[in-house]
């Protein structure tokens, strides 16, 4: 059966599921795109890792890594192989020096995992058929501007007043605490300011 790689192309708020985000994968070099409905923890972990950004303290995920490259474990692709009733099934596929073995996960956990380690992501073209035919014509999803929700709208425009100096001093606060969610709206001021 032909694999057809993906990338990740947007987290947003879920539109099906309150608290509740969806993660939405693109076909490369294609149209058809997969959104998959995770937890808010899952979604942070994903989101820190897109963002580059450097916890206090290990993440779950980046615990992971660390102890796959301890080890000598690659991570070689992540492939999304089944969907039952709505949730998807994906299988970490890894080499260490003798073997190459596949190991259950959870989806979000597997696309967590993918970007940090920088592999590829797959899926085959049945799921992305039962994908389409269980939830009809794929939605299309907010753009980043229009998932804000009152009391984020509030706390964006609190942060377009604040200086350079102000922001990098919230940002490192809130690190500290880890409150990613916050930290990843900082440091989208941050850039935004830095590309202008």
């Amino acid at each position: 059966m032909k694999k057809i790689e993906l990338e990740i192309i947007a987290i947003s708020h879920s539109i099906t599921q309150t608290q509740s985000y969806a993660v939405v994968l693109g076909e490369i070099n294609g149209l058809r795109r997969l959104p998959i409905v995770i937890g808010s923890f899952e979604a942070q972990a994903i989101a820190i890792a897109i963002e580059r950004m450097n916890p206090a303290r290990p993440l779950t995920h980046d615990l992971m890594k660390n102890f796959m490259n301890a080890f000598n474990i690659d991570l070689v692709e992540i492939v999304i192989n089944d969907l039952q009733e709505g949730i998807f099934f994906s299988k970490l596929v890894c080499t260490s020096q003798n073997d190459t073995i596949e190991i259950d996960s959870r989806t979000s956990d597997a696309l967590a995992l993918a970007v940090r380690m920088g592999c590829p992501i797959y899926t085959y073209e049945s799921i992305i058929d039962k994908a389409n035919r269980s939830t009809g014509e794929l939605p299309e999803y907010p753009k980043e501007e229009e998932e804000l929700t009152a009391s984020e709208s509030a706390e964006h425009s609190d942060l377009k007043s604040m200086s350079l100096e102000e922001l990098q001093a919230l940002l490192d606060e809130v690190l500290e605490h880890e409150d990613y969610r916050k930290a990843i709206a900082i440091r989208d001021e941050i850039k935004s300011r830095a590309s202008k």
